[in-house]
């Protein structure tokens, strides 16, 4: 399956991956997830992954930021130099910094923190280079601005999100991935446990950043949510119907 793009700059590529699990509880059988996927996105562009639960939608997600490794195939992430890095050959060090300067990621979990503030969490990526390059007070400060414009009330700011809502949760991690701008972002459901107006303002966010050039890559089940944010649709097949 290959996809065809824009002619603006790719961000990411993806050539002939495939990803395959091993169950190790059922004699090491091998689960095929993604075989011979190919993917160009682009700046500026919002590409929705599309197709029943099980066809690897969230695993390509995983793979372009790292959390699996690749059975196959190149993962190439333009990185904020300009030079392609092949996410399936780079070094751990070398991902940190991808995630940290070229792509931010919307998971479906929050990752809570023990102890640390909702603040905190959301102002991190302002701080997690350890250049100096903003204050905490100033990092704190924008936190709050996204925490307001996402409706988390100012009385959860100081609170571990841990016991927050699923609803309240999601958008701490939305506050905390585009806080900090990006040239790429990855998002996996980014409305699920919102209500209307919080979708609304989701929307919005997903499309300002779209006409700022960042490319866009998600997962997107609820038509109306993609019908105003994507450009460009990837259905994907079960492996047999396109072996």
């Amino acid at each position: 399956m290959t996809l065809q793009s824009t002619d603006m700059m790719p961000m990411l590529q993806m050539k002939n991956l495939s990803k395959q699990f091993i169950l190790h509880l059922q004699n090491s059988t091998a689960l095929t997830v993604l075989d011979n996927f190919n993917l160009t996105l682009s700046q500026g562009e919002c590409v929705r992954l599309s197709g029943p639960s099980g066809m690897g939608k969230s695993t390509i997600l995983k793979l372009a930021y790292g959390n699996y490794r690749a059975s196959s195939g190149e993962i190439l992430v333009r990185n904020t130099e300009g030079q392609l890095i092949d996410m399936t050959q780079a070094s751990a060090r070398t991902v940190l910094h991808v995630r940290n300067h070229s792509m931010a990621y919307v998971s479906q979990f929050l990752r809570v923190i023990p102890r640390v503030a909702a603040i905190d969490i959301v102002a991190e990526p302002l701080l997690e280079n350890g250049l100096d390059l903003v204050s905490r007070e100033q990092a704190r400060e924008e936190a709050a601005l996204w925490l307001t414009r996402l409706r988390i009330p100012e009385s959860l700011w100081q609170l571990p999100p841990a016991t927050f809502s699923g609803g309240e949760q999601q958008r701490i991690n939305l506050a905390r991935s585009f806080i900090k701008p990006r040239p790429m972002l990855l998002l996996d459901e980014p409305t699920a446990s919102l209500d209307p107006v919080n979708t609304q303002t989701v929307i919005d966010m997903i499309v300002q950043a779209r006409n700022k050039g960042i490319a866009i890559l998600g997962i997107f089940h609820d038509d109306g949510v993609a019908q105003e944010v994507v450009t460009r649709t990837v259905s994907m097949l079960p492996l047999e119907t396109t072996q």
